[in-house]
Parts: C-alpha cells; sequence; structure tokens
C-alpha cells in the first residue's frame, strides 16, 4: 500500500536552539575560539550616544566570517540562509523565533563603518595569531594576483565625462577621496600622537603612501607616458583598470597584495588592492614598513620575484640591514651580447674592463636616472675580434651603471648561496597556494563590490579568514564534515613509527594507519602520541 504523507506541523514545545545544534559543529568551535566582542570597541565612534539600538557589531562581522566560510556572494543570499540554519541562528545568536537584520542593514553598516574600520579587524585578527605563537617574524614573502572586477569592458568611456557624472552625484564621497590621494586630511590612525618631535609628527602626518589613500593611484602627477586608466574609466567601477588575462582577453580588474609571514602556519600579515595599472612592486615598500613596525618584526629577509627587483626596493631594503632576496630582472638570462656581469668593476679606477682587456672609462653622469655612462674606446672595439659578440655601436662598448650599485651586486651575491635559492623555492609555495585558495574557496576570482575602497574590504575580510582558519587549526583538531572541513584541513606533521632496532622514522600514511587498540601500541609498549602529540 502506498503511504501519503500529511503535511501536520505540531506547535514546537519548549526546546532551546542550543539542544539542536551538535556539540562538535564548526560554528561551535568557531564560537569558542574566537572571541569578537573586541570590535564593540573598534565601531564605537561610528555610533551616537543616544537613540534606539542598532545591530550589534559583533553580529555584523559574524555575518561577513559566514559569507566567508559559506561562500556566500551577496547580502541578501546570506540572509536567506541564515534565515533557515540552526547553526547560524545559534552563531548569531538570534533566537528561533527573532527576527534576522534585513540583507540592506549590511550595506548601510558597512558604508558607515569605512575602510578603516575593516583594517582595523583585520590587524586583531593578526594580533591573536601572534599571540598564538603563529608569527614568525624573519621572513616576509611579497606577491599579487589579478582579480577581476564587478564591471564590464563595455563600461569604459573618457575619464573626464565619468568623473564629472560621478561629481555630481557623489560630491562629498569625492572630496573626501581627493584629499586621501593627494595628500590632504588624513584618518587620525595614521598620525604618531606619541611622537616628540613636531615637525616628524607633521611630515609624518601629512605623507601620502599606499595604504593610507587606500591603494589609490596618485594622477595629479604626469609622467612622460599616458595609461590607458588616465584617459579611460569605467562607469560601473571607476577605479578598475584594464588587464590582460590569458589568450589575449582584455577584463577590468585589480592588483591584490599580500604580505606573507615565513613561518609555518603563512600568516598573512599584511593585505592591499589596487588598481591594475598600478606595478605590483610599488606598494612593496609600504607594505614591508607597515608590517614590520606594526607587529615589530625583526626581520632577517623580504623575498620577491623579479616584478619586485627594482633598484628603489633593493637599496631600501638593504639599508634597513634586512637581505633583500628579490630578483633581478633580466638575471640568469642568456644573451647574444656579453652583459654587464662580464665585464670587471674597479672601485678604485672607477673603470670597467672588458672580457678582452680593455678599459671602459667613466664617460659622463646622468643625473635624472642616477646612472653613470662608460665607454670603451672605438679603436679598441673595431680591432677587437669579439665584437660580434660584444656589440654593434660604430662608437665602442657603452656600459651603464646606477649609483647604488653596489646594493645591487650584492643581491647578486646572494644568487650564489643557498638560503637565496631556498627562499625563491619557498616563495612558490608559500603565497601562490594563499591566492589560489582564495579564489577557489571563497570567491576572490572576481570582487563582488565595486569602487576601490570596498574591494579593499573585501579583500581584507577574506585574507582575515584565512588568518583565522590558521588560528582555529593550530590545536589540529577541525571538522569533519561541510566546506569548512576542506577549507580548513591543514598540513599536519607525518606520522612516524620508530623502529628502535633499526634506528630509522619510516613514513606511515594516514589512510594506512590502522586504529585497533592492539595496533596503536608499538612493540616496545610505547604509545604512538608520544612521537607525534596527537
Amino acid at each position: 500500500m502506498m503511504g501519503i504523507k500529511e503535511r501536520i506541523f505540531q506547535p514546537l514545545p519548549d526546546v532551546s536552539l542550543d539542544d539542536l545544534v551538535p556539540p562538535d559543529h564548526f560554528y561551535r568551535r568557531l564560537e569558542h575560539r574566537l572571541d569578537l566582542s573586541f570590535v564593540r570597541e573598534l565601531v564605537r565612534p561610528c555610533y551616537a550616544s543616544g537613540g534606539r539600538p542598532s545591530i550589534d557589531p559583533v553580529v555584523f562581522f559574524k555575518l561577513q566570517l559566514v559569507m566567508f566560510f559559506e561562500g556566500i556572494r551577496s547580502e541578501r543570499q546570506l540572509m536567506s540562509v541564515a534565515a533557515d540554519r540552526l547553526s547560524l541562528r545559534w552563531y548569531l545568536g538570534y533566537d528561533l523565533r527573532e527576527t534576522l537584520p534585513d540583507h540592506s542593514s549590511l550595506t548601510c553598516i558597512r558604508e558607515r563603518y569605512g575602510l578603516d574600520v575593516f583594517r582595523r579587524f583585520f590587524d586583531a585578527i593578526v594580533e591573536l595569531c601572534v599571540k598564538a605563537g603563529l608569527v614568525w617574524g624573519k621572513e616576509l614573502y611579497f606577491d599579487a594576483t589579478k582579480v577581476e572586477a564587478n564591471a564590464a569592458l563595455e563600461s569604459l568611456a573618457p575619464r573626464f565625462a565619468v568623473e564629472a557624472h560621478l561629481a555630481d552625484l557623489f560630491e562629498d564621497d569625492l572630496s573626501k577621496t581627493e584629499d586621501d590621494a593627494t595628500g590632504g586630511p588624513r584618518s587620525r590612525l595614521d598620525s604618531l600622537p606619541t611622537a616628540d618631535d613636531e615637525k616628524r609628527t607633521a611630515a609624518n602626518g601629512a605623507r601620502s603612501d599606499w595604504i593610507s589613500r587606500g591603494g589609490r593611484q596618485n594622477r595629479s602627477t604626469s609622467g612622460y607616458r599616458r595609461r590607458t586608466a588616465d584617459l579611460r574609466a569605467s562607469k560601473t567601477d571607476p577605479d578598475a583598470s584594464p588587464m590582460r588575462r590569458g589568450e589575449g582577453r582584455t577584463r577590468l580588474g585589480y592588483h591584490a597584495h599580500y604580505v606573507v609571514d615565513g613561518g609555518r602556519s603563512r600568516i598573512i600579515l599584511a593585505a592591499l588592492v589596487t588598481p591594475f595599472e598600478v606595478m605590483e612592486n610599488q606598494p612593496m615598500l609600504d607594505l614591508l614598513w607597515r608590517s614590520r613596525f606594526r607587529w615589530r618584526l625583526k626581520l632577517h629577509q623580504a623575498t620577491g620575484d623579479a616584478t619586485y627587483g627594482t633598484i628603489e626596493n633593493v637599496v631600501a631594503i638593504e639599508e634597513a640591514g634586512i637581505r633583500a632576496y628579490l630578483s633581478l630582472p633580466g638575471s640568469g638570462k642568456s644573451a647574444s651580447f656579453f652583459s654587464k656581469d662580464d665585464f670587471v668593476y674597479d672601485d678604485e679606477r672607477d673603470a670597467y674592463t672588458c672580457p678582452r682587456g680593455e678599459p671602459l672609462r667613466l664617460e659622463a653622469h646622468d643625473r635624472a636616472t642616477r646612472r653613470k655612462r662608460y665607454r670603451a674606446k672605438a679603436e679598441a672595439c673595431d680591432a677587437c675580434p669579439l665584437k660580434p659578440k660584444c656589440t654593434t655601436n660604430k662608437l665602442g662598448r657603452i656600459v651603464m651603471r646606477n649609483f647604488d650599485e653596489e646594493y645591487l651586486d650584492r643581491v647578486r651575491a646572494y644568487r650564489e648561496t643557498e638560503p637565496y635559492r631556498k627562499a625563491l623555492r619557498k616563495r612558490k609555495v608559500w603565497v601562490e597556494p594563499l591566492f589560489a585558495e582564495a579564489k577557489e574557496w571563497h570567491g576572490m576570482r572576481r570582487f563582488r563590490l565595486r569602487k576601490l575602497r570596498k574591494v579593499n574590504m573585501e579583500a581584507l575580510i577574506v585574507a582575515a579568514g584565512q588568518n583565522i582558519k590558521r588560528l582555529l587549526g593550530a590545536s589540529r583538531r577541525g571538522p569533519r564534515s561541510l566546506p569548512q572541513a576542506a577549507a580548513l584541513r591543514l598540513p599536519e606533521p607525518p606520522f612516524y613509527s620508530r623502529c628502535r632496532a633499526r634506528r630509522c622514522h619510516r613514513y606511515v600514511p594516514r589512510h594506512r594507519r590502522r586504529r585497533s587498540f592492539s595496533t596503536r601500541w608499538n612493540v616496545f609498549g610505547t604509545p604512538y602520541s608520544v612521537f607525534t602529540n596527537c
């Protein structure tokens, strides 16, 4: 006989939501491990002393973390999911019959807080990681990735028309943005109130770096070459820049910059989003100094790829007593002509010697490019049998030397050392997997928000969430199911069984471990947990 289910719903008895959520649920562990009550002090200046009570700021940031862990792309979908999930209601602190906040309230709250609050929230999470001992603080790794903007390429229009249109709509917001970009009024967070020197305090307060202006390009200074973003802007997202992807495709996008600690936990110490037109190496020094002094790091080295190996970066890092493990552009590449490395420089005579033994003497100083020009005699080059491999110049071979060439020579000397090669290998597996994790699991392939200030908020929440996952995984006890389980599954130390007779360590894969009681003890009566700290 076929059964028919009648839709009859009885009123709920006296049950508690706390009894309906399993004790080993992910959000129970998150609530126990991460206390977000500190955000109330962060946002207190954003509220008046009287009036109707607002939504708890703790609830707002919990919803941001739920959006991160669940891979949700909009506030409307977020509140729809939270309405029928018992675990999310329990985590937010709302009972079954309580009304959840409206999705539009989250947008208004985000606008009220601004970028400074989100950055301070990210710093508070990093501080928890520091207290937990997850930050090593001796090595920093720099990298950036391309992220598409929430705007189409067809929305590009002449920049003057876009700015005039936006000025009519958002006059107050644009005035604040221009102040930040030109070094005008700054937030109180960027000043140094404890400095004794008033002149230095005023100079630091007036300084406009990449972090203080939120990654915004300074368009008040024009160079000899005009960028595409200087002439055209998107009507949908005016801060996004055209970027070239694979197979010749062009999209509007941003650069997301990470500074990652060299410790085993790979904690993100700084995150910044800039328009794609901004080169990866430009914000490096500002990110480096902020990470170093904000967390009081005793740095030994800073590592980046060839994009970061500019003269300005190398000189500043080396002068600070930090080893610049940066790949110099063109290093290690073969060429049809002799490179500058094939010429020997004599510091006493201030001259170069070519592979044939002919001298290249100082000819001129170029103050604009901060370089010195050395040239060999044309007669000596014409009579040299190695000229086809050296130069095609009829006036003789020319070698350029920067005023700070000794710092570049020092970095070139690092290339022969094993720590330098190890640092470059480590960079590939230290920063790039974090970008892959953010794009694959947390929607960072394409920003859902628009404009530079908002995408920086979104990137800071993603970076803070990645640090929270490392903070939760520090105890090596992760959830058993749900998408958070795969996202939180961190590398564990290998399982070793110690053989005293052969005096060796044998790796036993996790899926081959036997769980019976008889195999939990080895032949010497010692539990495996002694060797594995499990």
